[in-house]
């Protein structure tokens, strides 16, 4: 007959260890859309954090018996999971703003799609970016990166361990201020040709007013966007390749910070 016996510090340990890959399941880009059911989030916590917590061979804390100071130490634990998936969501909304600035340039705001991670209508160039972000993540095997950051937060942060102080808070300041830099690195030559291109029109308009700028404009501009989109592809390759790629890195400062 098998029996299992597990006593109470390693049934916390447990406890904490899944809270915080919970959180961290619950806002990842791909894992923390609504389109996503609930009981495969909870599955995939589960999954992971019987693994790791066979892998990692953490020491066990002391039984805290009281509720105020666990119920800090449980939301200490969220926190940590939450910031790791942010710190990825962020880089994913960066492509995504690219993405939406692109497509108003372009005379394509209206043209609207369902976001699934969001389920929010999102201009359909902005979702081609996520998509392409998306599926070179997979392709670099960077997906790694975030098991590995998981694992090795235990090992800079452990359970119980969890400090907030104002490295942390610089640290998420500096990942949302990244947002828009990614932004504008990914969509620059796009916005650049679409905005030669408006200067182009306006040009146009000055000197032969009987064009009617307006109906001409929109089909090109749109034509113009597709064409540098596509000379722009393996330049936003190579680009989110590196990201991903450094994505690794900035986790492992960002939990030193938190340790």
């Amino acid at each position: 007959m098998i029996s299992f016996h597990i006593t109470l510090p390693q049934l916390q340990m447990f406890f904490l260890v899944f809270l915080r890959m919970a959180a961290m399941v619950m806002t990842l880009p791909v894992f923390g859309s609504n389109s996503v059911p609930l009981l495969f989030k909870a599955g995939l916590a589960l999954s992971i954090t019987i693994i790791l917590v066979s892998m990692l061979k953490l020491d066990t804390v002391p039984v805290m018996s009281h509720l105020l100071p666990f119920t800090v130490e449980v939301i200490g634990e969220i926190m940590i999971g939450v910031i790791i998936g942010l710190s990825v969501k962020v880089i994913f909304a960066g492509i995504q703003l690219a993405g939406q600035l692109t497509g108003y340039q372009m005379g394509m705001a209206l043209a609207n799609v369902m976001d699934p991670n969001t389920s929010e209508q999102i201009p359909i160039i902005a979702q081609f970016m996520e998509l392409l972000a998306l599926l070179i993540l997979v392709v670099t095997n960077a997906h790694h990166w975030l098991i590995r950051a998981l694992a090795e937060s235990y090992r800079l942060v452990p359970p119980l361990g969890f400090h907030f102080s104002a490295s942390v808070m610089a640290h998420v300041m500096e990942l949302g201020a990244n947002m828009f830099v990614i932004a504008v690195k990914i969509g620059a030559p796009i916005m650049t040709a679409l905005l030669l291109t408006s200067v182009a029109f306006g040009l146009i308009a000055r000197t032969v007013p009987q064009m009617n700028v307006l109906i001409v404009a929109m089909p090109l501009k749109i034509g113009v966007g597709l064409l540098f989109i596509g000379f722009s592809l393996p330049y936003i390759s190579s680009f989110l390749k590196t990201l991903v790629n450094a994505l690794g890195k900035h986790m492992v400062l960002l939990l030193r910070a938190m340790s």
